[in-house]
Order: structure tokens, then C-alpha cells, then sequence
């Protein structure tokens, strides 16, 4: 059985792609800063033998460091790293400190490249994989988004940067999801149904809003042996917009 570690994997995109690996007979270490969003996954986990919670806040390099270590020492060497913890912080530059813009990019950013190292020989041992969590708005941004955007930005470039460091044996991937309706797969008591209007399904060109779901299956096959011949690239799952020209007009 191989093993993988998801961060911020409890909740949101993260738990999609948790569950998506224990459906593949992965055993998964679920790493989230949110005990409340670690308790719902047990107690909704299909099987408790196939994953283990871990309360971990990824931007503490030393607790970050000392989890990774239990981890390595609980069991089979890693196959399989998703990075996927995020936060994000949206206001005027003026109104963005340091410590704001620090503790985004020790999310965001640091928390992969400290990962990825530590993991490192074990991922070399099994002949492993990395999957990134981006973004569309490393490529693309709305205002006072500086923060978010230059964390994923160095996601994207971060992502290239190990596939080479770490190949022949590691392959590394990133995926940049657009809109993606997170709120059915939050912690119980954020968990919401919306139903959006059609206008806004449609404004993408593949004619719906995306759902965590989408970036699991594709997680899994960036990971799997299936796309073997693929490594240091990114992967829009954005229904499109990206490469969708608006023009407003009369």
C-alpha cells in the first residue's frame, strides 16, 4: 500500500483529494491547522484505516519539521506529496503588512519547498510523485490580491524548479483551479448548498462552476503512473476562463 500526505487536507479541495486517494488505496496523513475540520473528517471518513488526522499549522517551520518526522517514522517511505494548504488575504496594499504578507507566503509558499525537502528521500526511494496546488491567479489577478498571487506565483515557478532538482525519480506537478464552489466539502458547520445562478455556470466555457471533485480526479492521475511522461508542468482546471477573451460593450 502506498502512502501519501495531503496538507490542509481536511476540508475544501484538500479533503476531495483525500478521499479520492483512499478510493485509490492510498493511505493518507491528512495534515489541517482545523481540529474542527480534522473531527468531521473521522467521523465521516469511510475508512478509518485508510487515513490519519494530524493537527499540524504548516507556516511553524519547527512544527511543520517535527510532524513530517513522525510521519516518516510511523511507516512505509512516502509515494505520494500534495501540498494544497492555502490561505488567502484580500485588501488594499496600502493596508497589507508585513506580517500579513509573511504569513501568507509561509502558508502558501514556504510550507511546499520545506515539504518537499524534507521528504525527499523517500519520495526518491519509491519513485515518487508532488502535486502543487496553484492557481489561475498566479496568471491572472482582480485588485488588492498581491499576497495570494505572488505566494501561488512561486508555487507555479517552484513546481518547475523541483522537477528538475528532484528528476529521474520524482516527478512534480502543479494544478491552478479556478472557480471552484468549495462550501458542500467545509467543516459541518461552515457547510453550505448554494445554487448559483445560470449566468454565472455559464459565463465558463464549460458551461458550470467546478467542483473539488474535478481537481481530485485530476490530482490522481498527475500522480498515478498514468501520466508518466509528465513532469513540470501546471495544469489549468479553471472550465476555460483562462482562455476566454471578455470584452464589456454597449
Amino acid at each position: 500500500m502506498h502512502t501519501a500526505i495531503v496538507t490542509g487536507g481536511a476540508q475544501g479541495i484538500g479533503k476531495a483529494i483525500s478521499l479520492k486517494l483512499m478510493q485509490e488505496n492510498v493511505f493518507v496523513f491528512v495534515l489541517d491547522n482545523d481540529k474542527e475540520a480534522l473531527d468531521d473528517f473521522d467521523r465521516e471518513s469511510p475508512d478509518l484505516q485508510m487515513s490519519k488526522t494530524i493537527l499540524c499549522d504548516v507556516s511553524n517551520e519547527e512544527l511543520l519539521t517535527k510532524t513530517l518526522e513522525i510521519i516518516s517514522n510511523q511507516g512505509p517511505s512516502l509515494k505520494y506529496l500534495v501540498n494544497n494548504a492555502a490561505i488567502s488575504r484580500f485588501q488594499p496594499i496600502e493596508e497589507l503588512s508585513l506580517d500579513e504578507w509573511n504569513h501568507t507566503l509561509s502558508v502558501n509558499l514556504t510550507s511546499y519547498f520545506l515539504t518537499a525537502k524534507q521528504m525527499a528521500p523517500g519520495l526518491r526511494r519509491n519513485k515518487g510523485a508532488v502535486v502543487n496546488i496553484c492557481s489561475t491567479r498566479a496568471f491572472m489577478s482582480e485588485p488588492d490580491s498581491e499576497a495570494y498571487a505572488a505566494s501561488k506565483g512561486g508555487v507555479y515557478a517552484l513546481t518547475h524548479a523541483l522537477a528538475m532538482s528532484l528528476q529521474p525519480d520524482v516527478r512534480v506537478n502543479c494544478i491552478s483551479p479556478g472557480w471552484i464552489e468549495v462550501t458542500p466539502w467545509q467543516k459541518k458547520s461552515k457547510r453550505k448548498s448554494p445554487v448559483w445562478a445560470e449566468k454565472h455556470h455559464l459565463q465558463h466555457p464549460a458551461g458550470r462552476i467546478g467542483k473539488p471533485e474535478d481537481i481530485a480526479e485530476l490530482c490522481w492521475f498527475l500522480l498515478s503512473e498514468k501520466s508518466g511522461f509528465i513532469t513540470g508542468q501546471n495544469f489549468m482546471a479553471d472550465g476555460g476562463m483562462t482562455r476566454k477573451m471578455i470584452y464589456e460593450g454597449e
